[in-house]
Parts: C-alpha cells; structure tokens; sequence
C-alpha cells in the first residue's frame, strides 16, 4: 500500500521559499510546523501498521494535521513572495 506524502514541502511545492524563510524567521510559525510534521508522522505510522489504535484516534490526529496545515497555509499566503 503506497501512502500519500503530507509533509509540508510535498503539499505546497510552490511555496518552499516561504516555508524555509518562516522557519528560520518566525517562532510560532516554526512551533506550527514543528507540531504538524509530528503529528503527520504518527499518522503515518499508524497507517503503515507500525502503531496500533482506534479509529477514532486516527480521524482524530487527521483533524488536527488538517487544522495545523490550514493555519501554516494562511501564514505561507502571507508571506508569499511575489513572482
């Protein structure tokens, strides 16, 4: 079973400038990040079998990278560099 890829730089490919330039030059924006990449591995390893749990808890972490990924996605939109 191939998993689909979440990270950040796979889900906004256009915007890796911005990603990189908030990482290093914005705390809450690096905290944000931070937390979606752990919640999105353990996501990751719970889909891949590695971590047993419920559904519920599952659908429950998918929520919260979502909610995570929305809030980075606002910022990156704001910090966009023109083309």
């Amino acid at each position: 079973m191939t998993l689909e890829k979440h990270d950040l730089h796979h889900e906004f490919p256009d915007l890796k400038d911005e990603i990189r330039h908030l990482k290093i030059n914005d705390k809450h924006f690096a905290r944000l990040f931070t937390e979606y990449h752990e919640v999105d591995h353990e996501v990751n390893r719970i889909e891949q079998g590695v971590e047993n749990t419920s559904d519920e808890y599952l659908e429950g972490k998918k929520k919260q990278r979502l909610k995570l990924k929305d809030k980075l996605f606002v910022m990156l939109k704001k910090a966009q560099i023109p083309a």
